[in-house]
């Protein structure tokens, strides 16, 4: 992508662009913009992200010049910023991981709405002051407030109808004082403007805390790095370590880069990123993530990945992403909206004429009802009900470790009726060691040596266990060829001319023959809870390997987490009945064992037929029944597989967060649900009070302004809350 600033390209070529637009106080705005966007000649492919503020676009500059389009950003009272392609998390002062570092925030009484609230609110001031020195000068004491204030939102509601919005609160508002001041009510008049800047002043102070939720992240990593150099260690920026530096990570230091320990050992309180509260002990060949804080040791560190790729950068702009994305509530509510203020601005015309012309009431008692429904009509509260609560509740999941993929994903979490989880690596620990050699012919070293010479080079746990305990027992591995992998069944390779298998025992026992195996001894080791492999020469058996895989520490507590939740635990594995079921019991799980990736396929659907279905797995091997799940969720702290698949990412690598997951969800729903109910309720009872009398047009205006406050507000509860 080329930089916005860059020379116009030739005619007809569509250019995409990328702008920071600011001044943007809830969804309701990005509307605006979006709506005028789509009126300009050659624009298209238009996106604008309220919580990064970025506007992507292409434009045909044949068609319309980008200074035109900025322009039209300009005159619907939003800011707009070029932006290139650059993608650098900052030094640590802040930053987004969309594209620049964000601009500094501004003192609110030093921003236009905050220097355009003063001066509207100092000329109420001295309209109250003038109406008790001069009480005969109250009609006009108050116009100046009122005409500053028309000047301002009424310029922008006519650019706003002009760009295709002609429902806008500032259209609303202004032809509310207008009518005010027609009928001599221009204390009221001079009021409401004042309430609805401090109103808009408020809500874009609401939303900047809202927005600096997840940024706040990037302040975790430091500005500066020690990098080794030859025999000496100097200073640089951390923004600009390169992959394969290595840098010294003394105690006290936060990690300024992802990287691989080479030498020294420590505990990393890895918290920022993962959610772990117990600092992770750290030793060569360990990961680390970059703003984790070394706690003992000092460490050297080789850089794995640049500033604009570390874990809490791309965390960053997964979550803004999946902000960006609107949940079914969030649409339902935006169709529900623009058919509810048309029919507000109905009422309220219909609330001006009628009592006066079918009933002989009073105009200007009807007038003055009528304008303040007008106050009432504006669905901003209601708009940002769903999408504050969203946005908080995926900031505050991301900053405990907890990685949703966006609203939908934390709407389908809440209501799920069973979680299947996967056994290895997600129930377990996913570190299995061999246990027992059990040589059928030759030597426990020549079993262990045919096994280990077949899974060289494979990723799958038994392979590294295998691996393992040919290290520790010094077999030297001899040269294989032809491997490869049959999936749930065996892993093979051609050994001297033969074919030797690593296999389970339903695959050995169809293919070497069942009265070679010891169906007994495997029997009393499954019972164990231990895996066992065959090992096949040329489809002989020569030997058993027994491994066993530990659940994880906080497994079972996590399965009785989502049982107190009413969630329906299983677990599926391709390991054996007696295996599985072994480990079920001390998990207090239900078990489908046996089950080759096509028969996960199946038990998920059969599942989904009771209801909705979350399936829990490494991201890797289960990768298949993670997208047939109504909800898919990767256990990884931070890996590739656990940031890019699935709907979601435990990266704190604990079976607990599960429960978290859908306490999350639910909390969420539920700040939705009041979200809904305080945006409506006041505007009902704003609607009855003002047909009756009870309440001015000043009041009108806080069932907007107000409730949107209100709304915003009780949605940022979900940042702090805990899980």
């Amino acid at each position: 992508m080329q930089d916005v600033s860059s020379a116009a390209v030739a005619g007809g070529v569509r250019q995409p662009l990328r702008y920071r637009v600011a001044g943007m106080d809830c969804p309701g705005c990005v509307s605006k913009v979006e709506a005028a966007l789509r009126r300009i000649p050659g624009a298209e492919d238009i996106g604008l992200n309220f919580h990064t503020q970025v506007l992507r676009l292409t434009l045909d500059e044949a068609m319309t010049p980008r200074a035109t389009l900025e322009d039209t950003v300009r005159t619907l009272g939003f800011g707009v910023e070029p932006l290139g392609d650059l993608r650098i998390v900052a030094d640590g002062a802040g930053g987004e991981a969309d594209g620049v570092p964000a601009p500094a925030e501004r003192p609110w009484w030093s921003t236009p709405k905050g220097r355009l609230t003063i001066l509207i609110g100092v000329l109420v001031a001295a309209g109250f002051g003038t109406s008790l020195a001069a009480p005969a000068a109250e009609d006009v004491a108050f116009v100046p407030a009122a005409l500053v204030g028309l000047a301002v939102f009424g310029r922008r509601a006519l650019l706003l109808a002009r760009a295709g919005s002609p429902f806008s609160i500032e259209m609303l508002m202004s032809v509310a004082t207008l009518g005010a001041l027609v009928i001599g009510e221009t204390a009221e008049a001079a009021v409401v403007v004042l309430l609805f800047s401090v109103g808009e002043l408020l809500e874009g102070v609401a939303a900047g805390t809202a927005r600096s939720g997840i940024r706040a992240l990037t302040g975790l990593v430091p500005r500066t790095a020690l990098l080794i150099d030859g025999e000496s260690a100097r200073e640089v920026p951390a923004a600009r370590l390169a992959v394969g530096q290595v840098v010294l990570v003394r105690p006290g230091d936060r990690v300024p880069a992802d990287g691989e320990v080479v030498e020294g050992e420590s505990d990393v309180d890895e918290s920022p990123v993962t959610g772990e509260s117990v600092p992770v002990p750290k030793q060569a060949g360990s990961p680390v993530f970059a703003g984790g804080i070394n706690a003992t040791g000092a460490l050297r560190v080789r850089v794995t990945r640049t500033a604009a790729d570390n874990t809490i950068a791309r965390i960053i702009h997964l979550v803004e992403e999946a902000q960006a994305g609107k949940s079914p509530t969030a649409r339902w509510i935006e169709r529900f909206s623009a058919r509810y203020t048309p029919a507000v601005i109905a009422v309220a015309a219909l609330t001006v004429v009628v009592p006066p012309l079918g009933f002989g009431a009073d105009w200007h008692t009807w007038i003055y009802r009528g304008l303040a429904l007008l106050l009432i009509g504006c669905p901003c509260a209601l708009v940002l009900s769903t999408p504050a609560a969203i946005a908080s509740g995926i900031a505050g999941g991301a900053r405990r470790g907890l990685l949703i993929k966006g609203g939908a994903a934390l709407e389908a979490i809440g209501r799920v009726r069973t979680v299947a989880f996967d056994k290895t690596g997600t129930l377990t620990q996913g570190r299995p060691r061999v246990t027992d050699l059990v040589a059928l012919t030759g030597t426990e070293r020549t079993l262990l040596g045919l096994a280990a010479a077949v899974e060289n080079g494979s990723g799958h746990p038994i392979a590294g266990a295998i691996l393992d305990r040919a290290a520790a027992d010094g077999v030297p591995l001899r040269p294989a060829r032809d491997q490869k992998a049959v999936p749930g069944k065996a892993a093979q390779a051609v050994l001297a001319g033969k074919l030797i298998e690593v296999a389970s025992p339903r695959h050995a026992a169809r293919h070497g023959g069942p009265d070679e195996i010891p169906a007994d001894r495997i029997a009393a080791l499954e019972g164990e809870g231990k895996t066992v492999v065959v090992v096949l020469a040329d489809g002989r058996a020569v030997g058993l390997i027994a491994l066993r895989d530990e659940p994880r520490p906080d497994a079972a507590a996590g399965v009785a987490a989502l049982r107190g939740l009413g969630v329906r635990c299983v677990m599926l594995t391709g390991d054996n009945g007696r295996t599985g079921q072994a480990i079920g019991r001390s998990l207090g799980i239900d078990v489908k064992a046996d089950l080759l990736p096509e028969d996960k396929l199946r038990e998920i659907a059969a599942l989904r037929t009771r209801g909705p279905v979350a399936m829990v797995g490494d991201g890797i091997n289960d990768a298949p029944a993670l997208a047939a799940a109504d909800v898919g969720v990767a256990m990884g702290g931070g890996t590739d597989v656990a940031l890019e698949t699935a709907d979601a990412a435990l990266l704190g690598n604990r079976v607990t967060d599960a429960a978290a997951l859908v306490r999350l969800s639910r909390a969420t729903m539920a700040n939705i649900h009041q979200n809904v109910a305080v945006a409506l309720g006041l505007k009902a009872v704003f609607l009855v009070t003002t047909l009756t009398g009870v309440t001015d047009l000043w009041l009108a205006i806080l069932a907007d302004t107000g409730a949107t406050i209100l709304v915003t507000l009780n949605a940022l509860r979900l940042l702090r809350r805990g899980t």
